[in-house]
Order: C-alpha cells, then sequence, then structure tokens
C-alpha cells in the first residue's frame, strides 16, 4: 500500500515507520509543523526544531521521503481556539482528542486526499474489520493504550487509520527501536498535551488568558478564605496548589462569571457520591448506540476502567452512572465507552448529576 505515516520525533512513530518499510509499503514520512510562534517566543522555546532533527535521522536511515507540512493556523483555528474557550469557560478540555479528530485524521486526511490508501500513526491501539464495521481495540499494554485519544473517530477516518504498534507494549517497541538501532531508541517519551511538549499548561494559559484575582470560597459556609489568580488555573477535585493552610483543600466547583473557585475539606464525604454524570455530542464509533447499558468508561487518559450503566434520554443526551465514585468529573471532560476489550465510542460531559 501507499502509506503516509505521521512522524513525530518520538520512538513510537519511528518504529512504526520502520515495520511498514520493512514490510514493503510505499512509505512517505510526514511531519505536522503545529507550533505557534508567538507563544514559542513567549514562553522560550523552539521543540519542533529538536523534534525535526530526529525525524530526519530516522527517515535517513530508513530512506523514506519526508514531507513537512505546516498546519499552525489551522491548528490555532480547530484545536487552540477550543482550548482556549473551553478552559475560559470553566470546563476542562481535552485538545489531543480532538487533534487526532480535526487535523491527524481531519485536515491531513483531507490535504492528502486518494493519494495515499492509508494514514499510519504510532498510537498504542488496535483495529479491527467484523462485518463491514471497522472496531477500535485496545493494546496490550493498559498503561500506554491510546483509544481513549482515539474515541471521537468515525468510520470513514478509522478506514483509512493504520496502528502499526497497536499490537505491541512500550517494551517491545523500545526493545525494537534498539534492534533497530532508530535514532530515537533513547529518546524520552513526551509528556502532556500534544501542541506543548515540555511547555506547562499553566503558563500557556497565563500567556492567553493572563492573571485575574478572585476569592477561594469556603464550599460549605460561603465564607472567603484567600485569594486566587484566575479561575482557569484550577480543575475539579484538584488539591495541590490550593495555597492554604489547614488543609487538605479541594476544588468542588468554580464560577467563571464571578471568578470564583469553591472549596472544601470535605470533598470526599459520603453524602457527595460524584457518580453520575450528563453526555452530549456523542459519537459512537460503529455509527449506532450499543445495544448493552452496561459498559466500562474512561473519564481521561490512563488504564482506569469505570464499570457503568448508561441511559439514553430523549434528547440523545446520555446519562452515566458509576458503579464506584470519581471525584474528578468536570463538564469539557470527554468520556470514553467501551465494552470489553472494544473502545465504543465518546462523548462530552456537560454536567454532574444527583443520583
Amino acid at each position: 500500500m501507499k502509506i503516509a505515516v505521521l512522524v513525530s520525533g518520538g520512538v513510537d512513530s519511528s518504529v512504526a515507520l520502520k515495520l511498514l518499510k520493512d514490510q514493503g509499503h510505499d512509505v512517505t514520512a510526514f511531519y505536522l509543523k503545529i507550533w505557534l510562534e508567538d507563544e514559542l517566543s513567549f514562553l522560550g522555546s523552539c521543540p519542533w526544531e529538536k523534534d525535526l532533527e530526529y525525524v530526519r535521522a530516522v527517515c535517513k536511515q530508513n530512506n523514506v521521503l519526508l514531507e513537512i507540512l505546516n498546519l499552525q493556523k489551522a491548528y490555532k483555528e480547530a484545536i487552540i481556539s477550543y482550548t482556549i474557550d473551553e478552559v475560559k469557560a470553566g470546563r476542562t478540555p481535552n485538545p489531543d482528542v480532538l487533534c487526532n479528530n480535526r487535523i491527524k485524521f481531519g485536515l491531513f486526511l483531507d490535504q492528502i486526499g486518494k493519494e495515499f490508501d492509508k494514514v499510519a500513526t504510532g498510537h498504542y491501539a488496535q483495529l479491527e474489520k467484523q462485518n463491514g464495521i471497522f472496531k477500535l481495540k485496545i493494546s496490550p499494554d493498559p498503561i500506554k493504550d491510546q483509544t481513549y485519544f482515539l474515541s471521537y473517530l468515525n468510520q470513514e477516518q478509522l478506514s483509512r487509520a493504520l496502528f502499526p504498534i497497536g499490537n505491541l507494549t512500550k517494551a517491545q517497541v523500545r526493545e525494537l527501536a534498539k534492534q533497530y538501532n532508530l535514532a530515537t531508541k533513547d529518546r524520552k517519551d513526551s509528556q502532556g498535551l500534544c501542541f506543548l511538549g515540555k511547555i506547562k499548561f499553566a503558563d500557556f494559559i497565563k500567556h492567553h488568558l493572563g492573571d485575574r484575582s478572585g476569592p477561594l470560597i469556603e464550599f460549605e459556609t460561603g465564607i472567603k478564605l484567600g485569594e486566587h489568580s484566575g479561575y482557569w488555573y484550577y480543575t475539579i477535585g484538584q488539591r495541590k496548589g490550593v495555597g492554604l493552610s489547614s488543609g487538605p483543600w479541594y476544588v468542588v466547583s468554580k464560577d467563571s462569571k464571578s471568578n470564583s473557585v469553591f472549596i472544601s475539606k470535605n470533598y470526599y464525604s459520603q453524602d457527595k457520591p460524584r457518580n453520575a454524570f450528563l453526555v452530549d455530542q456523542i459519537n459512537w464509533i460503529s455509527g449506532c448506540a450499543p445495544q448493552k447499558t452496561n459498559l466500562q468508561v474512561k473519564i481521561r487518559h490512563g488504564n482506569y476502567l469505570h464499570e457503568s450503566s448508561i441511559k439514553i434520554n430523549n434528547d440523545k443526551t446520555l446519562s452515566v452512572t458509576l458503579k464506584d465514585r470519581d471525584q474528578g468529573i468536570s463538564s469539557g471532560q470527554f468520556v470514553a465507552f467501551y465494552d470489553g476489550n472494544y473502545c465504543l465510542g465518546s462523548g462530552i460531559i456537560i454536567q454532574e448529576l444527583d443520583v
């Protein structure tokens, strides 16, 4: 096949490229330049130059053509603006989920058209085709599994996708990189959001939204206990960084209109179950909702799955009730749905529910 391989300068996409090349496919590497110049100049680093050094070295080793696409403007409109708007509204965004949906398997697919049969990435996820339907299956490495980030893709997108390392563990990928002596074999994994790299999210938010003093209010009494620099720096369930003594204090809620952050010492008390929420903008990967009502869910990337029951409402929203509690439920978060080893899709949490 003729395959476009999205490379990042990391070990995962490098091994994916090498595997496809060795299998005899016609491979072209693509590096998507998404870093925004104004932020890089403000934050004082230029990580894509180091990434490109590794990308060029791996492509040279494997005699693969490299193309660099500048998607900065499109990325700003599709991902950066969404992230800032969500944070400003007091919600918790996940730009990595939308990056896969709108950029890697969205805009990029549109740009290459039908010239390439498939788009390959270094994601830890597997694809199966059953009765004409593409199914997204979890990786054998539960820690690295990235189906959560791919859960907003549809059938058309998955029909063009390839995940060459999806059946491997991270340890196996590292071992292959050493066997192939790839330039990236010892490079550490990147952390954080896809467009930030080593840049702290708080610094990114400060650059766009600045500081604005507001009250820290005890949730139960309404008493002001201190001040903060902007509600956008806080997430629901957060403990570290509240900055008050005699704690621990937890962030319970935020009010974007008054710039207030509500905190409590009793976040984990039994009268606060935090086990139900409402979901909207749902994407079912198969194209239709599952018949089962008992599913597993993830509300963040990681290996923990909640047992849950779901109910489709008349307005097409979804009510989710967890078997146990999760103290980090926040509007704006993506929740991914699973049935055993298969990811069924995802949606966006719009509010907590009292059950």
